[in-house]
């Protein structure tokens, strides 16, 4: 069977616009630097556009016409749902871009009491649904779809009829390319019939292989296959039980089993749960239900574990339930995370943690790997000390204040210059290389310590050079002293 969608795209805008219906209105796209309709209602037909013609000349045919811009793809897509749709009448569905769809109905029809009724069951449906569709039943997809199309009666083609059934058609039932029309036109042929005549060697002399490969595929001589729209996979576990279960732990039991089987398919595809159900049948026939929904994506089953927990208060198992089914009814993509050590540990107190870090010291050394501790100091270069140990604790918090991610030990000297002595630098010279500062912030005053030695104070400024790299900078002592000096002391991320 051979469905055709003669207005495709707007009855699918008519469809979630329900005031463009009594409207007259197109969807346009650019080609080569002018408008074109690509799509036309109904209505608009009616009045005079059609699709192909320049938008500018469809608004002076139609007058108060509306354009709406085409969203490339949207086609597939709702080809796509509706045939999804249509495997309830036959599981081997394939879509016919860019506006029709082609079913396998062997072994079908005599669901519905025969072709006639499942063709009449099929269309109507889709005509309910707000489609202005045609279809045609026949032994191969090319007849199908030239009765479809070009057929003012007769949808159903008998066994072995195809030849009769297209030899009154136009070549644009063959489905050829548009080159292959303009010269048939040219040379007088206006039916298939005169083709079907032709011997092959002339066919195939005068318009090449794509003439005599598409008159093979409509009569059944040549083989044409389809390629099948299959139904998305549902996340999905089941869990029966041996026995009855009535308790609280043994439905936690139930569901803890259940999110670790689905989470471990949605961690292989780099998905996570944004909703999930749990289904539970009972042996009295009866299914109870609870849902759970997460603000984003997770596959941690901990966390999932914990939601489903405060639901199963509303799981009245009566006399028990035989069968447990926990699907994700919504998911949504990840990024790729090590979680796997921080789901259900204590973090660094968890001792695989300690024996990932003993199997990298092996390979790269115990030396390159450091864990830093904030110390009491005000001092950048001495306010940061060297943990002892993995579980060694911090004396102190970490400072509000943005610090670099790699400080200097020791701060080097650069070249500043400034427009005004104490506004940050508008550039500064590093190493030999010039840098055009873009963004500043600061001063950040930082001053010794009373008891410590002598000294100047500093003032820290955030900057940004124009290609984007982000630095620590300092002036040493005020800026109207003789001894200021200006240092880099650090690298932001």
């Amino acid at each position: 069977m051979s469905i055709w969608f003669r207005h495709l795209l707007t009855d699918g805008l008519a469809r979630r616009r329900p005031e463009l219906k009594a409207l007259a209105f197109v969807v346009v796209a650019s080609v080569k630097n002018r408008v074109v309709i690509s799509a036309a209602s109904a209505w608009a037909e009616q009045e005079g556009a059609f699709t192909g013609m320049a938008l500018a000349d469809a608004c002076a045919a139609v007058p108060g016409l509306l354009a709406i811009n085409e969203v490339p793809g949207q086609a597939a897509k709702l080809l796509r749902l509706i045939g999804l749709g249509c495997i309830r009448y036959t599981p081997v569905v394939s879509l016919d871009l860019p506006d029709g769809l082609m079913l396998d109905i062997s072994g079908c029809a005599h669901l519905w009491g025969g072709e006639r009724e499942y063709l009449k069951e099929i269309v109507l449906k889709l005509r309910a649904a707000g489609f202005d569709a045609r279809a045609a039943i026949a032994d191969t997809q090319g007849a199908a779809w030239a009765v479809a199309r070009f057929a003012l009666r007769q949808p159903i083609v008998a066994g072995g009829a195809q030849a009769a059934a297209v030899a009154g058609l136009p070549p644009a039932a063959l489905r050829l390319a548009p080159e292959a029309l303009e010269k048939l036109k040219k040379l007088g042929f206006e039916h298939i019939e005169p083709l079907l005549t032709i011997a092959p060697q002339s066919l195939r002399r005068r318009f090449g292989p794509g003439l005599l490969l598409r008159i093979g595929q409509a009569l059944g001589q040549v083989e044409e296959y389809l390629e099948v729209l299959v139904l998305p996979v549902p996340f999905m576990e089941r869990l029966p039980s041996l026995e009855p279960i009535r308790t609280v732990p043994g439905i936690t039991i139930a569901i803890e089993n259940l999110l670790k089987m689905l989470c471990l398919r949605l961690q292989a595809e780099g998905l996570g749960v944004r909703k999930a159900v749990l289904k539970c049948h009972r042996i009295d026939g009866r299914k109870v239900q609870v849902g759970i929904s997460t603000t984003k994506g997770t596959h941690s089953v901990s966390h999932l574990l914990r939601l489903f927990t405060l639901q199963i208060d509303k799981i009245e198992p009566a006399l028990g339930i035989e069968l447990f089914v926990m699907e994700a009814l919504r998911t949504e993509q990840m990024e790729v995370i090590q979680e796997q050590l921080w789901a259900e540990s204590k973090g660094l107190a968890d001792t695989a943690l300690a024996e990932l870090l003993d199997r990298i010291a092996g390979k790269v050394g115990a030396e390159a790997i450091q864990r830093f501790l904030p110390a009491e100091n005000h001092w950048p270069e001495r306010s940061v000390k060297l943990a002892a140990s993995l579980t060694e604790q911090p004396e102190t918090a970490w400072p509000e204040l943005p610090r670099p991610i790699r400080l200097l030990p020791v701060p080097e000297s650069i070249e500043v210059m400034a427009l005004v002595p104490d506004h940050p630098p508008k550039l500064f010279v590093y190493q030999g290389k010039r840098h055009t500062i873009a963004k500043a912030d600061g001063p950040e005053r930082i001053g010794r310590e009373w008891w410590q030695d002598s000294g100047a104070h500093r003032d820290y400024y955030i900057v940004e050079d124009d290609s984007g790299q982000r630095y620590w900078l300092f002036r040493s002592g005020h800026y109207d002293g003789g001894d200021a000096r200006w240092y880099l002391h650090g690298y932001f991320a």
